[in-house]
């Protein structure tokens, strides 16, 4: 992958209100099928559609919450998803993440239209008891590559991170894979294993491995644990993100760690159907499958006493605002006690620095890392991460209208 498209939808409602919402697309992430089977551009091409199409099926329309407008229309833009990429099993993380910027700038018509303020009243009844807390700090997790050397995973650590997404599943045959994370699991544990952080109830650093569907069984899995265990590795596993196929759906509860779904929890029902399967974690991801389905997947976790995090679509400054207003009113992480929430765009993005400027509260000391964390103070919660305020930079863009 070598770009990410940024695109930006404009909603008017009847009186008036103008509002935009940003979406970051990423093909790869939510159909891997798509991806392959057309050039970059073509595959965002793709996606950009089904925006494009979205924003001409809702004109018109009612809606008495965002909730309520992307269930009317989710079914209609997959199965047009369906048609243009020419995949009758296109994945439905591909529809929802072409439907994020509707969907922010939804939400944001229907807070200016009910003289709302906050993200807090936002939230319908039926989810607040899910999104209840407001954490004064939440981990802010890096994204450690196959490719990044161990010496860069243990200044991370020595600059403050506590919590890294570190990936496994490496290239080559289940055998192949299998060796090369068991020499990058020891090298990592040889070189960090022995610090220590005061975010953690054991004062160990916790490993979260992400797969990507890379193990084609419960048995290859069990043997990199059982390395794990031998290297003394094994109490510092926190999460193992998505380590199987979607189409593999054997039962895991016997798996004796955290195993968490990621993008094969496409919606609530795909949520739940993971749990009874024995999954005991849920990466949500309001800034690729709509703050509207996230809603609903993190109150059917909640009330089936999964824990959440918030994962990283390496999306735009401001979308990193709106995923952590969902990690920043979650129930603490079990081991952890605070939020957690992906965020490498920084590690990614060439221009980063432009794209911070166009963050309305660039300068916030909330919206900046530091040592492994984000500081959520009052300022925060009163901006909410400055999600309600204008981008001058987005709104410009649509002055010709």
């Amino acid at each position: 992958m070598t770009e990410i498209w940024q695109t930006v939808a404009l909603l008017q409602s009847q009186s008036g209100l103008r509002k935009i919402g940003l979406c970051t697309q990423n093909v790869l992430w939510s159909d891997a099928l798509v991806f392959a089977g057309h050039s970059e551009s073509g595959g965002n091409a793709l996606m950009y559609a089904l925006t494009e199409y979205a924003l001409q099926l809702i004109k018109g329309k009612s809606f008495t919450t965002p909730i309520d407008l992307l269930d009317s229309v989710l079914d209609d833009v997959h199965e047009y998803g369906k048609k243009i990429t020419n995949n009758p099993r296109l994945r439905k993380t591909f529809s929802l993440n072409a439907l994020v910027g509707i969907d922010n700038a939804a939400w944001l018509i229907y807070a200016a239209e009910n003289g709302m303020h906050s993200f807090d009243e936002i939230i319908p009844e039926a989810f607040k008891p899910a999104l209840s807390q407001h954490h004064r700090q939440v981990a802010s997790i890096p994204l450690m590559a196959y490719s990044i050397p161990v010496e860069e995973i243990k200044e991370a650590v020595d600059q403050g991170y506590f919590f890294m997404k570190i990936k496994i599943g490496q290239p080559g045959t289940q055998k192949e894979m299998l060796e090369k994370d068991k020499e990058r699991l020891s090298a990592i544990h040889k070189a960090i294993g022995s610090a220590r952080t005061p975010h953690t109830n054991n004062g160990k650093l916790p490993y979260y491995f992400d797969a990507n569907g890379r193990y084609e069984n419960k048995e290859t899995l069990l043997r990199l644990l059982d390395h794990a265990e031998k290297i003394g590795a094994f109490d510092q596993i926190a999460i193992v993100e998505e380590p199987f196929a979607e189409e593999y759906e054997a039962d895991i509860t016997a798996i004796p760690v955290r195993i968490a779904a990621d993008e094969s929890a496409h919606t609530d029902a795909d949520a739940i159907k993971r749990i009874q399967m024995g999954y005991k974690a849920i990466a949500l991801k309001a800034i690729a499958k709509t703050l509207s389905m996230t809603m609903k997947i993190a109150q059917a976790a909640f009330e089936r006493k999964t824990p959440c995090f918030c994962a990283d679509l390496t999306v735009n400054p401001i979308l990193v605002e709106w995923n952590k207003n969902i990690a920043a009113r979650l129930a603490p992480f079990p081991g952890i006690g605070l939020g957690l929430l992906e965020t490498n765009g920084h590690q990614n993005y060439k221009n980063w620095a432009a794209m911070r400027s166009y963050h309305p509260q660039q300068e916030a000391e909330w919206s900046i890392t530091h040592n492994g964390v984000f500081e959520l103070d009052n300022g925060f919660y009163e901006k909410d991460g400055g999600i309600f305020l204008p981008s001058p930079h987005y709104e410009d863009m649509f002055l010709q209208h």
